[in-house]
Order: structure tokens, then C-alpha cells, then sequence
């Protein structure tokens, strides 16, 4: 299971985005141009750019302390149905 501590500070994410897998699913995070955290999730084994976008799930959320949590909890509540689809 992901948590909080294991992705990147607000200050990190504001000049680049972070890449992670935890348990068979890979994840991204990244600010768009609007301010907002937008965050992918899709299954092992490949890159975010060799990835066909029919097996990316995506969300957005609001870009602050509490927007990263809601992204980690999302990305927990999503790995069981990109798994076993």
C-alpha cells in the first residue's frame, strides 16, 4: 500500500513530476497548467510513455498537502480494478 511519506514534498512537485509503482501498479504525478495535481495509474510493467492510454487511469485534484493525500488514497482505491480488469 502506498502512503503519504512515500512520495515526493509540494516543493518537488511544483518543478517536476514524480513516478513511483507500489504493488504492481505504476503511478505519476505531476502539475498541470492550471494549478492542479493530475494523477495516473496504470499497470506494471511499462513506462508512463509506452503505456497505451486505454490502460491509464487518471484523476486531478487540488495541488496541496491535502490534494497529495487524496492522490495517494486514490491510487490505493484504483489498484485493485487496473490488476484485475
Amino acid at each position: 500500500m502506498l502512503k503519504r511519506e512515500d512520495v515526493l514534498s509540494l516543493s518537488y512537485l511544483k518543478k517536476t513530476s514524480f513516478t513511483g509503482s507500489c504493488q504492481g501498479v505504476r503511478f505519476l504525478l505531476r502539475r498541470d497548467e492550471q494549478g492542479f495535481l493530475q494523477v495516473f495509474a496504470w499497470p506494471e510493467p511499462y513506462a508512463f510513455d509506452q503505456t497505451p492510454d486505454e490502460q491509464k487511469i487518471s484523476c486531478q485534484v487540488e495541488f496541496s498537502e491535502e490534494g497529495v493525500v487524496q492522490a495517494v488514497d486514490w491510487i490505493n482505491d484504483k489498484r485493485e480494478a487496473l490488476l484485475f480488469e
